[in-house]
């Protein structure tokens, strides 16, 4: 385990107050400029994100965000951050680090996250995907069954809701084998609500780090004890389980990261708790985002619609059919409408905050720019997905924009696309997040004609005019940043296809 001393020092007042006077000259809120807690404040707000890119609207391109921060909205800086091995990711992350260890997520010592990172990598490869399709097709039968069931009296159903049960029920059977069954039951659905709280309030103490040392967080610790201890034994009921049957008796996570330490007296101070609670926030938050918000887009934009059902209902014969492999992959508008939807409405938001490695003392460069060490950087991806010079149009549901070959515009774009964020770090379940996506919208368009519920649910998802700032836009669908993503809607009205709907029922 690496000495955090040299970030914890970055961190102190004197070390923000020498950077932040270095870093005068650059535009930014003048309370920004003063204090950490303009940022917090927005990430208690949960809009952080949406005031970024307020900023590099009014600004520029190099947002002063805090006293001690820059955030950049150019590829080059993407490149700069993200690629380069000279930076680390920041002491910010420590408020998250609980009886020091690490996992994939907090390790912020390159050779700590290295070894993390190799030992995830086999199971959330493509191919480690492919012997998981089963647990993922049995979970998505239950979503399609509860789809059914909704469309026969046409009740409307929340999408976002409903896919982020689906996305637990996958991910934590996936990881040790342990069904949550929140499609069907009550019991374990509080577990999304306590995963949201754990993310909150770390998003607002990496915006406002001071306050995390004053041990406030104990506070939230004691106001929300029984829900977080709550969804603690049931991650300590999942280990133990898994751990009892032997790592070589499924075909799960837990079968390529046995090795990893645990403590049968006390499985929450062994690494195993670690990887497995990233595990499961990782693989829910992305694909939940990824779908509810492909789904709320379709909704609201008829042609794309009907374009992408043709598509699912030409390449395939049957629902049986849809499955992992090179029909899926040749569906190019079902990638491309993912692509776009992930652009307008990212999984994880605002910005993953990097530092120079203490270690390390040539002058960096950030697009063009010598940055003081100690200073904290980021690209948020929200802000860049929607900067016009990478993405024309920026608000408009366009996936027509990734099938446009191989031009200088669309390889920027690609560049400039941010939705796992890029280089060493970038998300590992990337894979599975698009596998699964593809496979619940793929299968849905099969076996159902959607739209959008009627009423006050037909508003759901998106923006309103007359909003909050930034949040104004009926046909974006609405986030609330909170690191991953928050968001509810949309309301939807499925009918069964008639020659397909026999074919479900069956299954």
């Amino acid at each position: 385990m690496m000495d955090h001393s040299n970030f914890l020092n970055m961190a102190s007042p004197y070390a923000i107050y020498a950077i932040s006077i270095v870093i005068s000259t650059y535009p930014g809120p003048l309370f920004a400029k003063l204090t950490e807690l303009y940022a917090g404040s927005h990430a208690f707000k949960k809009d952080l994100h949406l005031e970024i890119l307020r900023c590099h609207e009014k600004y520029g391109p190099i947002v002063r965000l805090a006293p001690n921060r820059l955030v950049f909205n150019s590829v080059t800086a993407l490149q700069d951050i993200y690629q380069s091995d000279r930076l680390s990711k920041a002491y910010t992350y420590g408020n998250s680090v609980r009886n020091n260890v690490d996992n994939v997520f907090t390790a912020r010592d390159k050779d700590v996250h290295r070894s993390r990172r190799k030992m995830i990598a086999p199971p959330l490869s493509e191919r480690a995907m492919k012997s998981f399709e089963p647990t993922i097709e049995d979970n998505i039968t239950v979503y399609l069954k509860q789809i059914l069931k909704a469309s026969r009296t046409s009740q409307p159903v929340n999408m976002s809701e409903r896919v982020k049960y689906l996305a637990l029920d996958i991910v934590t059977r996936l990881s040790f084998g342990y069904p949550l069954d929140t499609q069907t039951k009550e019991e374990n659905r509080f577990v999304s609500k306590a995963l949201a709280f754990g993310l909150y309030r770390g998003n607002i103490w990496h915006h406002v780090y001071f306050l995390s040392r004053l041990w406030v967080y104990r506070v939230f610790d004691w106001i929300f004890f029984e829900s977080r201890e709550k969804y603690s034994r049931l991650l300590d009921k999942m280990i133990r389980s898994r751990v009892a049957r032997g790592p070589n008796g499924e075909r799960d996570f837990y079968s390529f990261i046995s090795e990893l330490g645990t403590d049968p007296d006390n499985v929450r101070k062994g690494e195993l708790w670690w990887e497995a609670h990233f595990l499961v926030v990782a693989g829910s938050d992305t694909t939940a985002t990824a779908v509810s918000a492909t789904f709320f887009y379709l909704s609201r934009n008829p042609k794309c619609y009907e374009k992408l059902a043709r598509e699912i209902r030409s390449t395939f014969e049957s629902a049986h059919d849809i499955e992992a492999g090179p029909q899926l992959a040749s569906c190019r508008y079902l990638r491309a409408c993912i692509n776009e939807a992930l652009r307008m409405s990212p999984s994880v938001p605002g910005a993953l905050w990097r530092s120079q490695d203490p270690n390390d003392n040539q002058p960096l460069i950030i697009d063009g720019h010598v940055i003081p060490k100690g200073t904290l950087v980021g690209v948020s991806a929200y802000a860049i997905h929607h900067n016009k010079e990478y993405f024309p149009d920026p608000f408009k549901f366009k996936p027509e924009r990734w099938l446009e070959g191989q031009t200088p515009a669309s390889k920027l774009m690609y560049d400039a696309f941010a939705a796992f964020s890029v280089g060493s770090r970038s998300c590992p379940g990337k894979s599975m997040a698009y596998l699964e996506s593809s496979l619940v919208l793929a299968k849905t368009l099969w076996y159902f004609e959607f739209k959008v519920a009627s009423g006050s649910l037909a508003e759901a998802g998106g923006g309103r005019v007359g909003g909050p700032p930034g949040r104004t836009r009926p046909q974006e669908f609405q986030l609330e940043d909170i690191f991953t993503a928050r968001h509810d809607g949309p309301y939807l009205v499925f009918r069964s296809r008639d020659e397909s709907r026999r074919d479900l029922e069956q299954v």
